[in-house]
């Protein structure tokens, strides 16, 4: 069974090119899988049974939530799908199983006010400051994961043109519009922070930490953290809910779907849908705020 795993890992890094995050997460799922298996005595996938994927999928119930079962699942799924097509297996013993059904739920996001309040948090006196500003803009102006910010890199960020080019989930580059004003405070960024934190050495990354180290997505969710504190706003934020809110506004102003899909770096268009059903229950909101027969 190691071998057979290890094969798929190679599969999933060198013709999937799957980013190392999403590997360490099918490994995690599928030593899961195969300490199972070990302990029932199944060395070999040609011996793997419907019922022994059923089982181990019951037994998860008690410790883990619906969606990390379901991730699992999937991970095991695509394992055996790759046992097919490779011919190692002449059936796949997990296709008749169901995923749990999973709740969706609607992201959390902030106001077009609250993220204003968020921006002009930071201190521009110094550059912890500026770079603190720029981020922020970034994220919010292009809906980029935390991953991809740390990873941007100066050569792909058009000033001139304004967009910025990343790579995302699957190693997968789109292209993504960038505004005046997070075009306004990368400059500003780059002509009085960067350098300062660059202490004269030389980095590929736009986003710097002190001594010119690349950013880690730690820091900047603490930088999210502390602007929001600051900002006095209460909700619960994460990097992603600016995220989030990018396309929530989006689809608010009357985006169309596939344009914010393509924005997103959506795989699927019914990932970005559950942003059409954040507008739904806003617009409800509003209309029970407002309409005078709302509550009649």
């Amino acid at each position: 069974m190691d071998t057979y795993i290890e094969a798929f890992f190679d599969y999933l890094s060198v013709e999937r090119g799957l980013a190392l995050n999403s590997i360490k997460s099918y490994k995690t799922d599928l030593n899961k899988y195969k300490n199972y298996l070990d302990k029932l005595g199944r060395d070999n996938p040609r011996k793997v049974k419907r019922e022994d994927i059923s089982e181990f999928i019951f037994s998860l119930r008690s410790s883990l939530s619906i969606g990390t079962i379901s991730r699992i699942l999937s991970s095991v799924k695509n394992f055996y799908q790759f046992l097919l097509r490779e011919k190692i297996i002449s059936h796949d013993p997990s296709s008749l199983i169901e995923s749990p059904k999973l709740e969706k739920k609607i992201p959390s996001f902030l106001t077009s006010q609250e993220v204003i309040m968020v921006l002009k948090a930071p201190n521009l006196k110094n550059n912890r400051g500026i770079r603190a500003r720029a981020i922020l803009e970034v994220m919010y102006a292009t809906g980029l994961r935390v991953s991809e910010l740390v990873d941007l890199k100066t050569q792909h960020v058009n000033l001139e043109v304004g967009f910025v080019k990343c790579k995302g989930k699957g190693s997968k580059e789109r292209i993504v519009p960038l505004g005046n004003t997070a075009n306004h405070f990368i400059k500003k960024y780059k002509q009085q922070a960067r350098p300062g934190l660059l202490k004269e050495k030389e980095s590929v990354f736009l986003f710097l930490a002190q001594g010119g180290h690349k950013l880690s997505r730690q820091t900047v969710w603490k930088i999210i953290k502390t602007m929001v504190k600051k900002a006095k706003i209460k909700k619960k934020v994460s990097p992603h809910t600016l995220r989030h809110s990018f396309a929530t506004h989006l689809i608010e102003g009357g985006a169309d779907l596939r344009s914010v899909q393509e924005m997103l770096g959506h795989a699927n268009i019914t990932t970005t849908q559950i942003y059409t059903h954040v507008n739904q229950k806003r617009l409800k909101e509003i209309y029970n705020q407002f309409h005078p027969r709302s509550k009649k």
